[in-house]
Order: C-alpha cells, then structure tokens, then sequence
C-alpha cells in the first residue's frame, strides 16, 4: 500500500510519541494496546492516522507482530529521552518518595532466571507494589537495540558498545551428577558416565567447548534444549553434565564431581539501552539486580 504524499509538516504530539513507542516495545497491537490500557483496534487506527499523515510506513507487517523502521527506531529514541524528562518531572513534582510504577521486560536465559533472578525478585516486588516484570527466557538473545526487551542478564564476553552494561562477575561451571548417584558411580572417570549435554542450538556454550576440547571421542547420550534441561535430566539421574556453579545453590539434589572446571568460564553482563536506561522503573529494576547478584 502507497502513503499519498504526507501533509505539508505534520507535526508528530506528545500522544503520536506515546503510541509509537508502546507499538514498538510491545511489537503486536495487542501488546501496545496492553501497555496503553487501549484496545487493540484504537492502536490499529492511531498508527495508520500517524503514517498516513507523515506519508511512510513506519512499521514492517508481519506474521511475529509490527516491525520498526529505521526511522521509526530514530523516533523511538527521541521519545524515550522526552518520556524520560517527563518521568524525572513527575517524580520531582511528587516528591522523592513517589512510587516507581510501570512495565519492564527483562530478558535472559533459563538458568539464570532460575539461579540468580527470581531469587531477586520477592524482594524487589516487596518494594515496588506497582512495579510489573515481563520476563522472558530463552537462549536466542533479544535485541534492546530493537527495544525487544529494556533490561538483558547475559553470559557474554563483554557488553556491546551499544548498550551499558554491568559486569556482575564470571560464571565457572562444574561437572555434576544425582546425589541419589551412589558415591563409588560418582567417583568413576568423567568419560566413564553416560553423559547430558546441550544441543547442536548451542555449539559455543562453555561446557559444549570444554567437553569437546577435553574428551573430543565422547558422545553425549542425552541432547537437551536448555541449560535447566540438563539440570533436571541430571537430577532424575540419567547421567552427568556440566552445570554453573550457582545452579548447585540451594539445591540439595545435586553433586559435584570436582572442582569448577579451568578454561570452562563465561562472564555475567547486566545490559540496558542507554536512551531508557534511566527511567525510574528500568534504573530500579537494574540496581536491584546488580546489587543482589552474587555469584559463588
């Protein structure tokens, strides 16, 4: 569909802005409408008025939901900054002791969320009442250039020089087993076990490398999608694998077989996009993280 040529400067309000930007954080018309306490068909109509007005497309239609343009992804960073400005300004109108409110999607991998976030979170809903997380978990890395999510918890080398990031320390992994594993099994070679490991979806995690590099015969016998996933075939005692040192905490069903393995380590990044890192929902949300995160 062809934009006729857009009205002579149309200028985009404070409103325009806003819808925008919750099209682009929620990515479908449902999750926009959501975040705008609106109904979908009123997003659906706002977004075709502001298009047709500046004569482009903003958005790219698809089966996932609304893609942003470049130039849609330019506007969303001049929004936040104003959403931003306007947020500080309410908080000071209100007074220090105003209550941080809103939406904030943090996205991260399943065994972090399992071992080091929600421990974090009873906490953090315990002084924030009107604070909502939208957590997401999985192994593909969300885009908070593309405002997939506004916080990530990620095992990385180093934090993009596009995004602020907080180094939170190194994750060390060790091989694990089943306490229920009898003690004379559990002190066998390692590559005398039948074996859990990830998947050929993750073919550069630690442990994948470590094995590999260590006993490059071996064949696991049980594949699994998911870090969790090995955990749990581990603790219904179907071999050994290889699991982060914190995923032991608090977890009586689990053994280890040495020490954290030398050359098997990753880094534990907090990562937040620059233009929204400071609104108060999102900078409370990070602080709390990096301040309650620790690693063994």
């Amino acid at each position: 569909m062809k934009f006729p040529i857009a009205k002579a400067q149309y200028a985009l309000t404070a409103g325009d802005l806003q819808l925008l930007l919750a099209l682009v954080r929620g990515g479908t018309l449902a999750g926009a409408a959501s975040r705008l306490a609106a109904d979908a068909s009123t997003v659906f109509r706002g977004v075709q008025r502001i298009e047709k007005s500046l004569g482009q497309r903003l958005f790219e239609r698809t089966r996932q939901g609304y893609l942003p343009s470049d130039a849609m992804l330019e506007i969303a960073r001049h929004a936040e900054r104003i959403e931003a400005e306007l947020e500080a300004a309410r908080a000071a109108a209100h007074g220090a002791n105003a209550e941080v409110a809103g939406r904030v999607r943090l996205t991260t991998t399943d065994s972090l969320l399992r071992g080091l976030v929600l421990p974090c979170l009873p906490t953090l809903a315990a002084q924030h009442p009107q604070l909502q997380l939208e957590l997401h978990a999985g192994n593909e890395l969300a885009s908070l250039n593309r405002r997939d999510a506004d916080l990530a918890l990620r095992a990385t080398a180093r934090a993009p020089e596009h995004l602020v990031g907080r180094h939170l320390g190194q994750i060390r992994f060790v091989p694990c087993a089943a306490r229920s594993m009898p003690a004379a099994r559990r002190r066998q070679a390692l590559d005398a076990h039948d074996w859990i490991a990830p998947d050929e979806a993750m073919p550069e995690h630690p442990s994948v490398r470590w094995r590999r590099k260590r006993f490059p015969k071996l064949a696991p016998r049980h594949l699994v999608d998911s870090i969790v996933s090995v955990a749990d075939a581990v603790m219904a005692g179907l071999g050994v694998g290889i699991l982060p040192h914190f995923m032991l905490e608090g977890e009586p069903r689990l053994v280890a077989l040495a020490d954290p393995l030398p050359g098997c380590e990753s880094e534990l990044w907090l990562l937040a996009h620059p233009e929204s890192r400071h609104l108060r929902r999102i900078a409370a949300v990070y602080q709390h993280l990096a301040d309650r995160i620790r690693l063994p």
